[in-house]
């Protein structure tokens, strides 16, 4: 077809192409002798090449060529009517491809999910077994019930309920809202049956630690407008298809809505919009004692009014005191949060350890790991406490140092409140026992209920056990097949896990200074752009580069501090939830449930 249009195209006059090209193959063939004309049709013969008569008289020849024409000519409306058919037929398909495409994969799922049943023993029945949340048991049999009628058939759907000793997967009922923050920590791992879900605290701690990074109110605003364009328009944009990152964003919408919400309340404490203070909550406490203070070079300032209502006091911004004094608040304040959330995943293993009945994990895990942690790092957060409340100008990192050091020393000028001697000697002691306390017991009482469980005493054995740890082999109907006791593997084992808490008290709390670094650097970068673009610009009293400076403080701002500032705080965040927080109680080792659902075989590949 392509080779016949191209020497049509070429050729407007075929037939008298061919005419001519006839008559002149033909007269050169007549010219040859009787010889060369046997060699050339030897030749034709041995190449498979098609000879056609051509007749010598010339009436003859005008009508095969008539004949010939024909044949082109009806070669020819018949490609040109195939060509149109086939326009036709592709612009039909083009129309329908999107629902023949999804009853294809219909019926490809429907047959794939027969294949996973079993025959009933008489052969006249199917058998299938599968998870079902609890809530919609009654949804499922009025489904099966609806089916039957609807098909006619004479033997009804029986739903039986079976009891079963494999894990089952995982389901959480999310929303709109909540999806995104269940992604989060689905991401990290799925939550075993039953476990604990992180995500429910995650809906507030990951924006809130995410807006101590990113604290700037006017940023906030900003993320916040460019969130309620996709919410509004979430009807419209769910139903297109959007690049990848357009996607990941519109995804995760009422995550930076949350994140910006909280950017807002941070960026009011901190008193920063775009890096520029404002007197919002009442004027400020201090006065400059001289016109020396207004150069921002000496520390010229006095209180001559009730301390700031809310947030921080604009006269400090811009003052030779302002970095030391906000490195000092945003550091311990980031100290007393990281503090809060291991805690709090501290006491989420706890009730993870009481909802599974794993005693050991309780007396074992929970209250040694309260212990270290509160008597060092819980102890430094009182400490802080204590000397805001005081105004006490001890060093909080000297009495934490000499406290292992040399802790029978006299505090001296760094003694916060009295007995504090003691007390330090107690929690030093208490947070050196707690160690082998974490240690030691577990592995032996391990060991000492596999030899009850064999020796068939009357011992209430542990419902949940730590299955790295017990290699027992777990089957009711053959109660005598058991894999041996590796104690040096669960001891092993127990010296990592307390080993890795150790440490990880130490180098958690000191990654959670994050918070203090990503936010001066956040805000440090809008100080730069503010002063060294804007108002640089403006000082010079000339339009062009006054327009020139705006442009290039609004790429910076967008390009530097909502964009890339947003996904360095956004991952460093992320960090803190999946190591430092959910490490202290998350296994994430189980599977998710997918149910059977055409809704979402748009999304699936074949």
């Amino acid at each position: 077809m392509c080779s016949s249009s191209r020497f049509l195209q070429r050729n407007p006059s075929p037939i008298l192409f061919l005419e001519r090209r006839w008559r002149k193959m033909y007269l050169w063939f007549s010219t040859l002798e009787k010889g060369q004309k046997n060699k050339i049709l030897k030749i034709c013969e041995a190449f498979g090449a098609n000879r056609y008569p051509f007749a010598e008289d010339l009436g003859k020849q005008a009508l095969m060529i008539t004949e010939v024409s024909g044949r082109i000519s009806e070669l020819k409306t018949t490609i040109d009517a195939g060509l149109l058919q086939r326009d036709n037929l592709l612009r039909t398909i083009g129309d329908q491809f999107e629902q023949w495409n999804l009853k294809v994969k219909t019926e490809k799922s429907i047959y794939h999910t027969l294949n996973m049943l079993s025959l009933d023993v008489t052969k006249k029945c199917l058998v299938a077994e599968g998870w079902s949340p609890v809530f919609a048991t009654k949804q499922i049999q009025e489904a099966l019930q609806r089916a039957a009628f609807d098909s006619n058939s004479q033997v009804g759907a029986i739903f039986q309920v079976l009891h079963t000793r494999e894990s089952p997967p995982t389901y959480f009922r999310t929303n709109k809202f909540t999806s995104a923050f269940q992604e989060i920590v689905d991401a990290y791992g799925v939550a075993k049956y039953q476990e604990a879900n992180p995500g429910v605290y995650t809906i507030v701690t990951f924006p809130f630690l995410f807006a101590v990074m990113f604290g700037d109110w006017g940023h906030g605003i900003c993320l916040l407008l460019a969130t309620l364009y996709f919410i509004v328009r979430e009807k419209k944009l769910s139903s297109q298809k959007l690049g990848d990152i357009t996607e990941m964003t519109f995804g995760g919408r009422y995550v930076i809505m949350m994140m910006s919400l909280f950017s807002i309340y941070t960026g009011l404490v901190y008193n920063e919009f775009f890096s520029v203070p404002f007197e919002l909550f009442g004027r400020s406490a201090y006065a400059c004692r001289d016109l020396s203070c207004r150069d921002a070079t000496t520390v010229g300032l006095i209180k001559v009014r009730d301390t700031y209502p809310f947030g921080v006091d604009p006269a400090w911004h811009g003052s030779r005191s302002e970095l030391p004094f906000l490195n000092s608040l945003k550091m311990k304040m980031s100290i007393l949060l990281g503090v809060a959330q291991m805690n709090l995943g501290i006491i989420l293993s706890y009730f993870n350890a009481i909802f599974f009945r794993n005693s050991l994990n309780v007396w074992f895990q929970f209250i040694p790991q309260m212990i270290f942690l509160n008597s060092l790092f819980g102890y430094l957060s009182f400490l802080i406490i204590v000397k805001w409340c005081t105004g006490s100008q001890a060093d909080l990192y000297h009495i934490l140092i000499y406290m292992f050091l040399s802790p029978t020393d006299e505090l001296g000028e760094n003694q916060l409140f009295p007995g504090q001697k003691i007390t330090q000697q107690v929690l030093l002691l208490l947070a050196l026992v707690s160690v082998p306390w974490m240690l030691l017991p577990k592995p032996f009482l391990l060991k000492r209920q596999h030899e009850n469980r064999h020796q068939g005493q009357s011992y209430a054995p542990l419902e949940s056990t730590d299955e790295t740890l017990l290699s027992v082999a777990n089957n009711d109907s053959h109660g005598h097949d058991h894999e041996e006791f590796e104690f040096s593997e669960v001891f092993v084992h127990q010296l990592i896990h307390t080993i890795e808490f150790v440490l990880g008290a130490v180098s958690n709390t000191a990654s959670y200074l994050r918070l203090w670094a990503l936010s001066l650097a956040h805000s440090e970068l809008s100080v730069v752009f503010y002063e060294k673009v804007l108002l640089l610009a403006w000082g010079y009293n000339n339009i062009i580069i006054l327009i020139v400076g705006i442009i290039v403080f609004i790429f910076a701002t967008v390009g530097v501090l909502l964009i890339m500032e947003t996904l360095s705080a956004f991952l460093h965040a992320l960090r803190l939830h999946w190591v430092e927080f959910q490490n202290k109680f998350y296994e994430g080792d189980g599977y998710k449930f997918y149910p059977f659902s055409f809704a979402l075989l748009d999304d699936e590949d074949d």
